[in-house]
Parts: C-alpha cells; sequence; structure tokens
C-alpha cells in the first residue's frame, strides 16, 4: 500500500504526464533519449552514465524531456545539478516549459514543501552544503542528471546517491585534472552527435580560423595543468600583443559583433583601453560584475551590431547570443574542454549565418586541431592520459613555424622573390655533413645581405634596409640557439649584437660583387 508521500508524488507524476512541451526535439536528440534510457532500463540502479554532445546541440532540451519522460513513468524523483547560479535558473526554466514542476534549491530557498516537488535544480556547492546539514531529503531520488558533468567540483557529492542513477552531461568528457580522469567515476560513455555532422546538417555553424604564430614560450603552467594567469596578463598586456590584437581585429572582423577571451582581468581591461582608444564600441565583462552590470552589459552585446565584448571565461558556459560573428581567443589554454567552450559560443545559427569566424591567438589550433575535427571520444574517455601526453608543447609547435616578415617590411623588398631562410634545416643539413654550426649564421648573414642588396642603388641603401631586419634577426637567433641548445639572456643578445655587425661589415665589403652578381654590371660610383 502506497504511504501519502507516496501518492503525492503519483499525482504530480500523473500532472507532469499531461503537460505537452512546445518543444521540437530533433531525431538525433530523440535518439539520444532513446539511448539514455535502453541504459536505464537495463543497466544497475546506480549505474552512472555519461553523455556527450558538443555546444549547441541542445543538452539541456535533451535531458529536460528525459526528465518529463522519466517522471511520467517512475515514482522517483529527479535532481539535476548545475555549477553556476545561471546555468540553475536557465535549467529550471528550461524544465517548466516542458511542463516539469520543479524547485530550485538555492541559498535561500526554503525546502519546508520539498514535499510536493519531484523534481530540483541545485547548484553544486549549495546542494553539497544542504546535504551535509541533513536539509534535503533524497531518499527517493531515482534520477541524478549533471551539466556540465567534466568539472571536478561534482565528485564530493556522488557519495549521496549510492542507489541512484546518474547521468552527467558535457560537450567534452575529459577532465582538466589527470589524477580524476572521468572513467572512474563513471560507467560508460555515449558519444552523440559530432560537430561536423551538426555542422553538415545545419544545427551549427562552420567555424572560418585565422591563426597567428605566437611565442608563448614566456607562459608558466600552473598547478591545474593550464597557463598562470599572471604569465597570461604579462604577456598579452604587453603593448606589442595589444596592437597584433587590434589588427587581428581590423583585418578579420571589423564591423562585426566580436567576443574576446582573456586568461586575466588586467589583460581584459587593457583590451578595452585599446578598442575604445581606436574608436570601437567594447565593454568589459568579468565575474566581479553585479548581476544588474552582467545583464545590462549582455543587453547592450546583444543589441549592438558591431559590438565587441572583452571577457574573462565568464561566458565559456551557460551564454547563447547568435548574433556572433567573431570569437577572439586572446590567450593560450591546454584544456581542450575550455577550447571548445570558447568557440562554441560562436557556433549558433540563425537565420542566415552559416559560418563565424575565429581568431587565435594562443597557438590553440595548432596545439588541439581544428575545432569540429572528428574525436574519438570514447578512446579519450577511455585513455584520457594518452590523448593528453600526445599533446604538442609550445617548443615544439613554435620550432614548426615559418616566420615571415611584417607586410610593412616585406614592402621595402619588393624586388625579392623570397625573403625567408630556413635557419633550422640549415643546420640539420650543415651538421649531418660534418661543418661546424657558425656555418648556419654565416649563411644567414649572406642572405640578408643578398636581399638588402637587391633593393638597393647603394651601399647606403643596403645599409639602412639591413636596420629593418631587426625582427627577422630576433627570429632566426632564437631559432639557431634553440638548435644548438644554448638559450641564456646574454648568450642571445651578444649573438644578435654580433649578427647585426657582421652583416653590415659583409654589405660594406661585399655591395659592389653581389650588387654585379644580380645585375650584371657595377653599380654606379
Amino acid at each position: 500500500m502506497q504511504s501519502r508521500e507516496m501518492k503525492g508524488m503519483a499525482n504530480l507524476s500523473h500532472e507532469v504526464q499531461e503537460k505537452k512541451t512546445d518543444k521540437e526535439l530533433y531525431s538525433y536528440q530523440k535518439g539520444a533519449i532513446d539511448q539514455v534510457f535502453e541504459k536505464f532500463d537495463s543497466a544497475p540502479d546506480d549505474y552512472h552514465l555519461l553523455y556527450q554532445l558538443p555546444t549547441g546541440g541542445g543538452k539541456t532540451v535533451i535531458f529536460s524531456e528525459l526528465v518529463r519522460q522519466y517522471l511520467k513513468n517512475h515514482n522517483k524523483k529527479v535532481l539535476v545539478m548545475t555549477h553556476r547560479v545561471e546555468l540553475c535558473n536557465q535549467t529550471s526554466k528550461m524544465l517548466t516549459s516542458f511542463g516539469v514542476v520543479n524547485k530550485v534549491v538555492n541559498s535561500t530557498a526554503n525546502l519546508e514543501d520539498q514535499d510536493e516537488y519531484v523534481c530540483f535544480v541545485a547548484m553544486v556547492e549549495t546542494l553539497n552544503n544542504r546535504l551535509n546539514d541533513d536539509m534535503l531529503d533524497i531518499s527517493d531520488v531515482g534520477l541524478v542528471i549533471i551539466d556540465e558533468a567534466h568539472y571536478n567540483s561534482f565528485n564530493k557529492l556522488f557519495k549521496f546517491f549510492n542507489n541512484s542513477f546518474i547521468l552527467g552531461v558535457t560537450a567534452t568528457p575529459l577532465s582538466s585534472n589527470k589524477n580524476l580522469p572521468m572513467k572512474d567515476n563513471y560507467d560508460e560513455l555515449i558519444a552523440g552527435e559530432s560537430i561536423g555532422s551538426l555542422i553538415e546538417n545545419e544545427f551549427l555553424a562552420k567555424a572560418e580560423v585565422f591563426q597567428y604564430d605566437m611565442g608563448l614560450t614566456s607562459l608558466e603552467v600552473g598547478s591545474n595543468g593550464d597557463y598562470t594567469v599572471k604569465s597570461s596578463e604579462d604577456l598579452y598586456s604587453s603593448p606589442a600583443m595589444l596592437e597584433k590584437l587590434l589588427d587581428a581585429y581590423k583585418k578579420h572582423s571589423k564591423g562585426k559583433k566580436t567576443l574576446i577571451f582573456n586568461n586575466g582581468i588586467n589583460t581584459s581591461i587593457h583590451v578595452y583601453h585599446t578598442f575604445d582608444a581606436a574608436g570601437i564600441p567594447v565593454r568589459h565583462l568579468d565575474n566581479t560584475a553585479t548581476k544588474k552590470q552582467r545583464k545590462e552589459i549582455l543587453n547592450w552585446f546583444k543589441e549592438t551590431p558591431d559590438a565587441v565584448l572583452t571577457s574573462v571565461s565568464i561566458l565559456t558556459t551557460g551564454f547563447d547570443e547568435p548574433t556572433i560573428d567573431t570569437i577572439i581567443l586572446n590567450r593560450a589554454t591546454k584544456s581542450l574542454t575550455l577550447y571548445y567552450q570558447m568557440i562554441g559560443r560562436g557556433s549558433r545559427i540563425l537565420n542566415n549565418k552559416s559560418t563565424f569566424k575565429v581568431i587565435d591567438l594562443g597557438n590553440n589550433y595548432y596545439r588541439f586541431g581544428p575545432w569540429g575535427a572528428d574525436l574519438d571520444w570514447q578512446t579519450i574517455f577511455n585513455n584520457p592520459n594518452f590523448y593528453m601526453d600526445r599533446l604538442q608543447d609550445d617548443d615544439d609547435i613554435e620550432a614548426n613555424f615559418r616566420h615571415e616578415m611584417s607586410e610593412e617590411v616585406r614592402a621595402e623588398f619588393p624586388k625579392s622573390k623570397e625573403v625567408y631562410f630556413d635557419i633550422k634545416a640549415t643546420y640539420i643539413s650543415a651538421t649531418s655533413n660534418g661543418e661546424s654550426s657558425k656555418v648556419v649564421l654565416e649563411r644567414s648573414i649572406a642572405q640578408h645581405a643578398y636581399i638588402c642588396i637587391e633593393n638597393s642603388e647603394d651601399v647606403y641603401d643596403a645599409l639602412g634596409l639591413a636596420k629593418l631586419l631587426a625582427e627577422d634577426i630576433n627570429n632566426r637567433i632564437q631559432t639557431y640557439a634553440k638548435c644548438i641548445s644554448r638559450s641564456t639572456f646574454n648568450f642571445l643578445h651578444w649573438l644578435k649584437d654580433d649578427y647585426k655587425k657582421k652583416l653590415n661589415a659583409y654589405l660594406r665589403a661585399n655591395f659592389d660583387t653581389v650588387f654585379e652578381d644580380i645585375h650584371g654590371y657595377p653599380p654606379e660610383d
């Protein structure tokens, strides 16, 4: 015989089943629900299932319909966990739109009426406090859904749900902490529709990526496995990097709605002042903003066609603005999850929007590959260390860079078909032939001298062009130093000065000879 509480739950469950949602589910979303229920029916009551679906694929829609159907057929309660207040409120509204009456368990919630609800939505920290204080009855919770399940903050709550079916949902089933792999907390992964398939079927927009070769060896990695805020701010707040960011924006996204991600509040504020000084409509947003300020800024961003919003990771989850045209990664990250979250903010389709731009100023494309690549999530889930250990480090990435002169400097060498000189290849060739490594710089100096003379009428012109090669010389010296494994500051400083002196000496001693070789006649006196 059912207790009064169980009868009440049955009545509430029946009320849910009579509700009709106005949300139209796509075929892949319906397929995902079928897969989860199939596992729910066949697996043990305490099974832990992880479901993966790309950002923009509609994870909240899927698990809201799943909750509706679950409550329709089971006299058990449902608990949905999120990691942020905004997601908590958004999830509650979505569940309500599916006809699921739910109660938000926040720090101010009165739980005296909890017996009247069969579905709860709670933020992880608040829930942890309420459960430890024994203020929330979870004895009849049959299904626990964890949104953004890759966050390790949820792990401490698993002990409370030893008899519940747990469904974690995430776009990237990879923990940021190598010591806390997701396979230790979940029995199985179901991989949903791929980004490529969602793009092909016009559910997501396609990313057009503009990548810049960035020198990131000054960045330091913190205890969490990602680049530290301090080292990132030291690099990205520099005048040179701010200028590069502004130039990249003007070249690829001027007048377009743009969202910029930074690693550090100070960097974002510097970005704000840089764009504001350039007369570009821009606002700054970080986690210190009040709820009112955040709402006002996001409304401005939504309603301003050419708005630029510079932010600090706060908008990586729970933020949907389909009118975004460009995402700028003004930071580097070692987190695959963060990489996908940031780019995913621009992937929402809208009207005729089928593409969006990504400007990468952190070598992230080189590190992780293209957003939307056909990643084997099952392998990553089962062997996360194998995947992470295969990622290239910054030295390896930068070793493959081909340094190009700036457009302004290159314009001063119009007669030269090629101005690039491959230091690394020259070093490998020289050493394999038994030659001294010194010949690498000698040949580099000769090539620099050649392009200076090729574009000059006299030695004074050539010496003037040589002064424009400082950045090119610095890059060659850096590459050479890596080849010979010597990179102390004093050594590099001496090597650059010595290179410039030898280049000038070479030009003075060989100008006439090289000029005649190039043109077939001697220069005029």
